[in-house]
């Protein structure tokens, strides 16, 4: 029986090139399977056709965008999830996704391998391979612009003498990765740190300096759930969708970052994520008025290790998993409204409500109706600070 291979394809030239070089390199069959994630571009028929057309013996297409945004996306809103503080996972939240269908597809054909498009020196070889083998630890994996050499020129002449149907011609400057929640920028003159993005970087979001009307929007949440925007119900998809549209147009999202990589390197990338960082925004103010304070301090170093445990490719990790636990128990109270001004790169918080709200305005206020009995504070002071006093009459001896 002659070996077959699925392949992860997005259409473009690396992928389909990818297809006829897989099968004289290994013999095998290849089976091509694209994943909508919410990438925008070529209707996914269209790329199913060109896979076929390209030489794989089969090609399937997936129309995954509520699902990308109910089960990966959703859970990185609930984590207030943002690499090094900043990076809200847009690339590293798809690669899982693409990695379920992967592995559906190779058991469905009897594929004993998965392939991808991906280079030796980022992220996503990682998160690829380790969520396959994490899957379907019985298969293997092979990334043939890594382990082939397969360098663009080597790709457009393999295309040019195989007369592939895919243009070679059109080059942009920049390696680009989008979906529905943000999009990523490298290469090109961004390499050079010192260099400033220009416009022309930019599709999801406008100049943040162009003058124009302030947006008012407001957000509503069930246990953490995006369920309505402005009083109308919602999926987590049109939710992040609007917000794509809304904060966008007020060139909110903008993140030029170096980060670190996981193989060990330094780089800069540039990001648009108007709906997501709009999300994250209110999902963060949101917990500040309904998660009690204990729990607050330490779900908070928990975003962190399940961001760092995203990033770095271990999504069907049992950490990580865990760690999905212990959020969605942390968010059972994040339920409200979140009033929000979108305008001139920034999603401001101007209002808060929740029938589940810790805020007790007779506690906090300093007016009339105080409930707050101040003759405790005395007391409670001197305990609280009785360690550090006893240790400082020692150490000042």
């Amino acid at each position: 029986m002659t070996e077959r291979v699925v392949l992860a394809y997005s259409g473009g030239l690396d992928t389909s090139v990818c297809i006829g070089w897989i099968a004289e390199e290994t013999g095998a069959e290849v089976i091509a399977v694209a994943v909508d994630v919410g990438q925008g571009g070529e209707d996914l028929d269209v790329i199913r056709k060109r896979a076929l057309a390209c030489g794989a013996v089969e090609a399937e297409v997936a129309d995954a965008k509520d699902e990308f945004a109910d089960e990966y996306c959703l859970p990185a809103i609930k984590a207030n999830a943002l690499y090094m503080d900043r990076y809200p996972l847009v690339s590293a939240l798809s690669r899982p996704t693409i990695v379920k269908h992967l592995v559906a597809a190779a058991k469905k054909h009897g594929a004993s391998t998965v392939a991808h498009g991906c280079t030796g020196k980022g992220n996503d070889q990682v998160r690829f391979e380790a969520g396959i083998s994490s899957l379907a630890p019985d298969l293997t994996c092979i990334a043939p612009v890594r382990d082939y050499a397969m360098t663009r020129d080597k790709a457009i002449a393999f295309c040019e003498e195989k007369n592939l149907p895919i243009a070679t011609t059109k080059k942009s400057p920049y390696s680009i990765d989008q979906n529905v929640f943000g999009r990523a920028v490298e290469t090109g003159f961004l390499e050079d740190i010192w260099n400033g993005p220009i416009e022309d970087v930019y599709e999801y979001t406008e100049n943040p300096a162009t003058p124009r009307e302030a947006d008012e929007v407001i957000i509503s949440f069930k246990e953490g759930v995006p369920v309505a925007i402005d009083g109308k119900p919602v999926t987590v998809l049109q939710a992040i969708q609007q917000l794509n549209e809304r904060a966008g147009a007020q060139g909110i999202g903008r993140i030029d970052m170096v980060e670190d990589r996981l193989v060990g390197i330094k780089s800069r990338e540039v990001y648009e994520a108007p709906g997501a960082i709009a999300l994250i925004t209110a999902h963060q103010e949101l917990e500040n008025v309904t998660v009690e304070r204990e729990l607050a301090r330490y779900k908070r170093q928990v975003e962190q290790r399940w961001g760092e445990l995203v990033y770095d490719g271990l999504w069907f990790s049992p950490l990580k998993r865990a760690l999905d636990g212990f959020i969605n128990e942390a968010n059972q109270a994040v339920s409200g409204d979140i009033r929000m001004t979108l305008h001139g790169g920034r999603a401001v918080v101007t209002g808060r409500k929740s029938d589940q709200s810790l805020y007790d305005f007779n506690l906090a206020t300093y007016d009339t109706g105080d409930t707050f009995d101040q003759s405790l504070s005395k007391g409670f002071i001197e305990l609280f600070g009785m360690s550090s006093k006893i240790a400082a009459k020692r150490d000042l001896a």
